[in-house]
């Protein structure tokens, strides 16, 4: 048996032993990891920084850089991000009733979990404990592969996980890292239908669409996040200023951060130059279109197919629309379908926004950044979905379970 086989095989036995488990013993076995990963600080970042010390070496992108390092506040985030799923409700085993037949068999359904999920991403060291604590919890095993630059990170967070675990007499395997990452047995993992139920990538767009051409299991994509914030004629300037300067400048290499700025012609006048002062400010790059390239110092212009990347660092698009509708029109040609926003004083429009935009995140008068499982009550989160495969935005815990019908009757046969 390979080793690809040998793990996604006991990943699929250990899962079997979480059905065996109630909700409090759930609940207290995260409650001690939480604990464990407090307690554990210096041995996760001395890990760290020889993922940092590669990572330099290889000249990794800034964006990717931040995304790998971790500090005591990152993990303590980790810690408190576990405990948040405790006090959530357990979705494994909730019933939903459906009602009786006309001849009197009843039919409802269960929640249950998917089984083995797979998670392969780059350098996002903690996806180990937010994935491990959410498939935990929703009785899922977990197969974690993260890329050679998260390596020695996610080692140490699943060694502690690993020892809350053995402490509660439960399997090793039902948080599993592989600890090769030769591209070869990425290939492998990708063929393991029948003992893994789903892959979830999360990383670069080549990284998403390699396993999404590859996989011969379900793949939910975290795809890239082109958010917008647009504002519109009836915003509040200030309130348009903060949702700017926030979504783009409070962590620049994060998916929901804002990467494209929109505004209605109507108040470009007002509310550009002020944009333009407080992005200059904070050395922000700007890519503008020709209406709203005046309000800027020294900006590039883009043509109007031009628009749509993901930055992921101090740099954003600007664009004037003449109206709503045009606005809607940008978003659906250059948006990734992860987090779209307004700014606006009518609540007719937001209504509207909110009913248009295909996004699986639309805000009204809220930053981007907001676009988080935590941030969102989910506690963790183990991806933001912009595919519509049974889940749709960032995924919690009811994300990673499904439904069976149960039906009971008494005798009935069909005629």
């Amino acid at each position: 048996m390979s080793l690809i086989t040998d793990i996604a095989k006991s990943a699929a036995d250990a899962a079997k032993t979480l059905a065996l488990l109630d909700t409090a013993t759930k609940n207290n076995v995260l409650t001690a990891m939480a604990k464990a990963l407090r307690e554990n600080v210096d041995p996760i970042l001395q890990a760290n920084e020889k993922d940092l010390a590669h990572a330099k070496i290889a000249q990794l992108s800034e964006a990717m850089v931040d995304r790998l390092t971790l500090n005591a506040e990152r993990i303590n985030a980790m810690s408190a991000g576990i405990e948040t799923l405790v006090d959530l409700a357990d979705p494994v085993g909730e019933i939903r009733d459906l009602g009786q037949r006309p001849n009197g068999i009843k039919i409802s359904k269960m929640r249950i979990p998917l089984g083995v999920v797979c998670m392969i991403f780059e350098a996002r060291p903690n996806v180990t404990a937010d994935a491990g604590a959410l498939c935990f919890k929703s009785g899922n095993g977990v197969i974690l592969r993260g890329g050679k630059e998260a390596l020695q990170s996610s080692l140490a967070i699943a060694d502690v996980l690993h020892q809350v675990l053995r402490a509660f007499n439960l399997p090793t395997a039902l948080i599993s890292v592989v600890p090769d990452p030769d591209r070869a047995l990425l290939m492998e993992l990708m063929q393991q239908r029948g003992l893994i139920d789903l892959i979830i990538p999360r990383g670069g767009e080549g990284l998403i669409n390699f396993v999404t051409d590859n996989s011969k299991i379900p793949v939910i994509q975290h795809f890239k996040g082109v958010c917008h914030l647009y504002v519109d004629k009836e915003a509040n300037v200030e309130k348009a200023l903060n949702l700017l300067i926030n979504g783009k400048t409070q962590r620049t290499g994060v998916c929901n951060a804002l990467e494209a700025l929109v505004v209605h012609q109507d108040i470009a006048e007002e509310f550009l130059p002020k944009a333009a002062q407080a992005l200059q400010s904070r050395n922000v790059k700007i890519n503008a279109c020709q209406q709203s390239s005046q309000y800027f110092e020294n900006p590039t212009v883009l043509k109007d197919d031009e628009f749509g990347e993901e930055y992921l660092c101090l740099e954003i698009a600007v664009r004037v629309v003449k109206d709503l509708t045009q606005a809607f029109e940008h978003i659906d040609k250059f948006g990734s379908n992860h987090t779209e926003v307004i700014c606006t004083e009518n609540q007719e429009t937001a209504t509207k926004f909110q009913q248009v935009v295909d996004a699986s995140v639309v805000m009204v008068n809220a930053s981007s950044r907001f676009s988080d499982g935590c941030e969102l009550g989910l506690g963790a989160e183990i991806g933001i979905a912009t595919t519509k495969l049974h889940a749709y935005g960032p995924m919690g815990l009811e994300s990673l379970t499904t439904e069976k019908y149960l039906v009971s009757g008494d005798g009935q046969v069909r005629a």
